[in-house]
């Protein structure tokens, strides 16, 4: 379509009026007919980035013209689905709005198949209880998943899963009532840390952030999560957790005393800014 082209003469890949476009040629018609001024090399960029929502959405198919070639393959065509013809061209129109609806029933909604593509690609943890969780993908939910899958069976005796949150959706597990009991009655999601734990054989209350781009417990995170806490009827313990040794390096200047830093790829092991409570020779023996 060009701009001055009516919604009922859209055209689609098939037929005596068919368009086919290479990424390189969609670029060419933007800037001749639309007034862009797209380089001509951001032709995978077009692909990756424009392409992919209406591929997805499927009212465009990359397999118009040569449906062999590899989905980088510059030479790949892509036209209107045949199927979309009659809600593009009757766009605007009550007809246009039922036969939309007829092509999500068809094809589905792209909203639905996004939110299974994030599923398929998120990053699963397994509570302790054996509850499945599924957060987001990305590095940080990656720590989130370590520290219920490794740190806390490694330190944690009795361990009771309390909140754990997400960067797609703050809240993703919380035991508000358990939470309360312990007398955190504010549950504010921008106060709470990344993963609350409570060993109920010790009666401690482990308070963790999950540091990958930010927020370790600083001096001033630490102040604020005591004075948050300051009803809480379990002694708490502060945990920055982060992915290795360089990772650490980054904030170590920021960590707080008397807290806890626990590094993904060594488990087994709690670097302790404790002061003078841990000061002693060490005994493999023990």
């Amino acid at each position: 379509m060009r701009p001055d082209t009516p919604w009922e003469e859209a055209s689609v890949f098939e037929g005596p009026a068919s368009w086919k476009l290479t990424t390189r040629e969609t670029i060419d018609f933007w800037n001749k007919h639309w007034g862009e001024k797209v380089s001509s090399g951001s032709y995978d960029d077009v692909r990756r980035k424009d392409f992919i929502y209406l591929t997805t959405a499927e009212l465009a198919l990359a397999r118009a013209g040569n449906p062999n070639a590899s989905t980088n393959n510059p030479t790949r065509r892509y036209g209107i689905n045949p199927d979309a013809a009659v809600l593009l061209r009757n766009f605007g129109t009550r007809a246009g709005d039922e036969a939309a609806a007829e092509f999500v029933r068809t094809y589905g909604a792209l909203k639905q198949r996004l939110e299974r593509e994030r599923r398929a690609t998120g990053v699963g943890a397994q509570l302790p209880d054996g509850t499945m969780l599924q957060l987001s993908a990305g590095v940080h939910n990656q720590l989130q998943k370590a520290i219920v899958e490794k740190f806390v069976p490694q330190f944690v005796r009795k361990p009771q899963i309390l909140y754990i949150g997400d960067t797609a959706k703050k809240a993703l597990h919380t035991e508000e009532n358990k939470l309360r009991e312990l007398g955190l009655k504010e549950l504010a999601h921008d106060m709470l840390p990344d993963v609350v734990v409570y060993d109920a054989e010790r009666n401690w209350l482990f308070l963790i952030e999950a540091v990958h781009s930010s927020n370790p417990i600083s001096q001033l995170r630490h102040i604020a999560l005591e004075q948050f806490t300051a009803q809480c009827t379990a002694p708490r313990i502060y945990v920055s957790v982060f992915e290795n040794r360089t990772a650490f390096r980054k904030w170590v200047a920021d960590i707080s005393w008397e807290t806890e830093v626990w590094l993904a790829d060594s488990p087994g092991h709690l670097i302790h800014f404790d002061g003078e409570k841990f000061l002693g020779p060490y005994n493999p023996e023990q």
